[in-house]
């Protein structure tokens, strides 16, 4: 039997119509003959959803209990004896009741497939079990519902069901999403446009490598090799040499024309692990790949050429750069190179060749440059069984001469050689090649006891002996060179391996970097200095203590100049690495400066994280100043001078006011101290803030008291707020003198932006264990990149008037509701306007705060007392047993 289809609808929230668009689908279907049926469609209470399906066959739900309460579930047994072509399942992350068949529906759903019937469904982008912590970051809400990325992966299709963040609020606006009741908590919350774009930027980009992957398998599938220029890729071959940063920044120019385009760097390895690649070099270039944006990738080939093309046709490269050939014009003669082979292979990638510094400078060797391939006595060994082995195999063979031809004797004489190349290496075994030359021409070749040679034979032998024993003794002590050469990469990558760990892992990186550097080579101190600015040239700055300040030390006495160390390696013109303890060999010496460009990279963002944590405050308290001094000089001025008038005039004996007139002039001296009084109580209480001196009282209050408190305060027009608090609303945590002017400050703003006619209104609503309080206006509102210039104090919407204050109150309203432990965020109101969304803790969350809280100190307390007592058992059992 033949596995049916399965066909996901995708969405990046809820709301945008996957399962409406699901059903058209399924009556597009039917319409064309298809057998038909709903196994479950949740409609959640949408009336046009619950139209669209029509006159489709419903397989009737399961009942299910649990709890106490009656669940519906799909009814997998109905499904398969009804047996239809094509079955409707909605809500693909679907956890099931306990008690079902399955535990979650996508199973429910792959039983379904496996008896041959095709299956629509729908999942939203935040139920993917490798996104639902990204998903939590962004919206703050854990999604306990998710299928894994493999079900949706292996789905025949998906299709995206997408709408704008600000289509999708309008919808909710007009109650097509949510009841009317849960609207504003969701426009609140979850459904902020915010987190719909960046949902719906996850939707897109995992459709995108879904669809990447759908690509790459039809290629292989029909056995396409050659490109397919869908998206720009910008690949650049990496040797490892210092031309590499050249090469580096010149594919990232060349992938930024292109929008969307990708940049891959790939080091190719030789297959034997031991290409002359610098690591530190390539270390550093890896940081700048990923610095640009890029990718870094490394691949292991024999052919070179035929490597790097792989890797490009298996990304779907379309461009490829290359560095120019640093090999000689001697050594090109000889092979054409890989830039050259490249080229000739790439077919439809284009190919740059890049010109750069080292060109024509030939490439060095940088493993074990200067050493031997064996080590000293064995050299030393090599050379004596040359010196005194030959003379003692010339007597043995001399006495042989009549029972031995010439061929014997000079297959000894190479036997002698090899074991002399196995022993000591390439130079002692020429040493004996060419002396078992002259022995064997003096000794056994006639003729005899002379150097000259009368056979042409016999001289074609000795030339070849001495070529073949060349050859071999080459064989050998290049094999003894790879060998350690082997060793030597094995342990420098298991030593950049744990570095990157313990780096990694530590909290102050620069400190573990050199730490780890430290204990790898068994030194006495790792010191990292830096060269003072204002130090004076002086062709004694390595040695001069004054010339460097460190940057940081581990370990013992540090060093405070690169040449007190014993080894120094300089980083760049101002950085340097000094290791005080035992000098270190050349191939160790290249995994310290691995070590000292991960330093520099450690250092340099240590510094601008302490100057970006130290230029904050700085700048806050600089602009808290200024906007001090301008209010101060240009708001409190106009209160003052209508007081001083007014007290002024009322003191003055030239004029005789009425009684009318006289009452007039106290009520706007009055008015204008209590504006006074009022704007010196912000300042006090902004000052209380900042210095974290605020006095709190909190307890539990109901908003539905708070608030009527804050609108008799607000006066006459404030009666044209239309309130709607539920009478289930939990009670606020909160200080209620504080909360109250909290919500004064919020309410006369927006009372202060509503237009006429359209008066704001107040809702409340309890969300993750806190209650929400939403002041709704239909006023100009403020735009998204205004909104938190609005909180700083001394501002005003526009800074137009002179009669509104200094700008205190949303700062002040913020800064109160934080320190009760909530918050005060702006928000679109749909359809124009802008709503003030106060949450403040549930006093029923902190009860149950303090009941788990309770409990776990009941918990600590009973196994405290059962350890007292155990150790009590133990220390009078001990004097017995001994």
């Amino acid at each position: 039997m033949a596995r049916g289809q399965l066909r996901i609808y995708l969405g990046a929230a809820p709301g945008v119509g996957k399962t409406f668009t699901m059903l058209e689908e399924a009556h597009r279907r039917k319409e064309r003959g298809t057998d038909v049926v709903v196994g479950f469609v949740q409609t959640h209470g949408r009336k046009h959803t619950a139209q669209m399906v029509g006159d489709l066959e419903v397989v009737p739900r399961k009942q299910m209990a649990y709890r106490g309460t009656t669940f519906e579930e799909m009814d997998v047994d109905a499904v398969l004896a009804r047996r239809p072509e094509v079955a409707i399942v909605d809500e693909l992350a679907h956890t099931n009741v306990p008690g079902s068949r399955n535990t979650k529906r996508w199973q429910d759903i792959q039983e379904l497939l496996d008896a041959g019937i095709t299956v629509l469904s729908t999942v939203n982008i935040q139920h993917l079990e490798s996104l639902n912590d990204v998903v939590q970051q962004i919206t703050g809400v854990v999604q306990h519902e998710t299928v894994p990325d493999e079900v949706v992966r292996r789905a025949e299709q998906v299709e995206l069901v997408d709408m704008t963040p600000e289509a999708l609020r309008r919808r909710m606006a007009h109650g097509n999403v949510y009841q009317a009741d849960k609207i504003d908590a969701a426009l609140g919350n979850y459904f902020r446009v915010g987190n719909l774009t960046a949902l719906r930027e996850l939707a897109l980009l995992w459709l995108a490598d879904k669809v990447d992957e759908q690509l790459d398998r039809y290629r292989a599938e029909h056995r396409i090799g050659g490109t397919w220029e869908t998206r720009e890729r910008v690949v650049v071959a990496l040797t490892g040499g210092p031309e590499g940063d050249t090469l580096i920044r010149r594919a990232a120019r060349i992938a930024a024309r292109s929008k969307g385009s990708e940049l891959l760097a790939v080091h190719v390895t030789r297959s034997d692990g031991l290409a002359g690649a610098d690591p530190a070099l390539l270390a550093r270039q890896r940081l700048l790949v990923e610095s640009l944006g890029g990718t870094y990738h490394q691949v292991i080939g024999a052919d070179v050429p035929h490597a790097l093309l792989d890797f490009a046709r298996g990304v779907n490269a379309t461009q490829l750069v290359l560095g120019a050939s640093r090999r000689g014009r001697l050594a090109q003669l000889f092979s054409t190179g890989i830039g050259v082979t490249t080229t000739a292979r790439s077919g439809p990638i284009d190919v740059h060749l890049v010109t750069h510094e080292q060109i024509g400078q030939g490439r060095r060797r940088p493993l074990l440059t200067g050493q031997a391939a064996l080590s000293r006595s064995r050299r030393i060994a090599g050379f004596a069984l040359a010196v005194f082995g030959l003379p003692l195999l010339t007597v043995v063979l001399a006495a042989l001469r009549g029972d031995l031809a010439l061929a014997s004797d000079i297959l000894f004489y190479l036997s002698w050689v090899i074991l002399v190349a196995l022993v000591g290496g390439l130079w002692p075994a020429v040493l004996t090649a060419l002396a078992g030359s002259l022995l064997l021409n003096y000794y056994f070749t006639s003729p005899i006891n002379t150097f000259t040679i009368a056979e042409t034979e016999n001289l074609l032998s000795l030339a070849v002996f001495v070529i073949v024993a060349v050859a071999v003794s080459a064989v050998v002590d290049t094999a003894a060179r790879r060998t350690r050469e082997a060793a030597h990469a094995s342990a420098d990558a298991s030593t950049l391996a744990t570095v990157a760990g313990s780096v990694l892992r530590g909290d102050r990186p620069l400190a573990a970097l050199l730490e780890r550097l430290r204990e790898t080579f068994g030194l006495e101190s790792v010191t990292l200095l830096e060269r003072r600015p204002d130090a004076p040239p002086s062709p004694d700055r390595p040695h001069d203590p004054n010339s460097w300040r460190i940057a940081a030390t581990v370990g013992g006495r540090p060093c405070a100049a690169p040449g007190e160390g014993a080894t120094d390696v300089p980083i760049d013109d101002d950085l340097a690495l000094v290791l005080r303890g035992h000098p270190l060999p050349a191939a160790d010496r290249r995994i310290v400066e691995a070590f000292a460009a991960q330093a520099a990279l450690a250092l340099r963002q240590e510094r601008l994280s302490e100057e970006a944590a130290t230029a904050r405050p700085l700048a806050e308290a600089d602009k808290m100043r200024t906007a001090l001094l301008a209010a101060v000089s240009h708001d409190l001025r106009t209160p003052l001078a209508s007081a001083k008038a007014a007290v002024t005039s009322l003191r003055s004996h030239d004029v005789d006011f009425s009684d009318e007139d006289r009452d007039e002039l106290l009520a706007a001296a009055d008015e204008s101290l209590d504006k006074l009084a009022r704007l010196v109580a912000n300042l006090l209480d902004m000052s209380r803030l900042q210095a974290g001196a605020l006095g709190l009282a909190l307890t539990e209050i109901g908003l539905e008291d708070a608030v009527p408190r804050a609108l008799d305060e607000l006066g006459p027009h404030a009666r044209a707020v239309r309130v709607r608090i539920p009478p289930e609303l939990p009670a606020a945590r909160a200080d209620p003198a504080l909360l109250e002017r909290v919500l004064v400050n919020v309410i006369g703003n927006a009372l202060r932006f509503s237009p006429a006619g359209q008066p704001p209104r107040i809702t409340a609503s309890e969300h993750a264990g806190t209650v929400q309080l939403r002041v709704i206006d239909q006023g100009p509102g403020i735009a998204e990149g205004a909104r938190e210039h609005m909180f700083q104090p001394f501002q005003r919407l526009g800074d137009r008037d002179n009669h509104n204050g200094v700008g205190l109150g949303l700062a002040l309203s913020r800064g109160l509701a934080e320190a009760m432990g909530g918050s005060l965020v702006p928000d679109t109101t749909p359809g124009g306007g802008l709503t003030m969304i106060l949450t403040l803790p549930s006093a029923d969350a902190r009860q149950d705060l303090a009941a788990e809280a309770a409990a776990a100190a009941r918990v600590a307390e009973t196994t405290d007392r059962a350890i007292v007592q155990r150790l009590r058992r133990r220390t009078t059992t001990k004097p017995e047993a001994t």
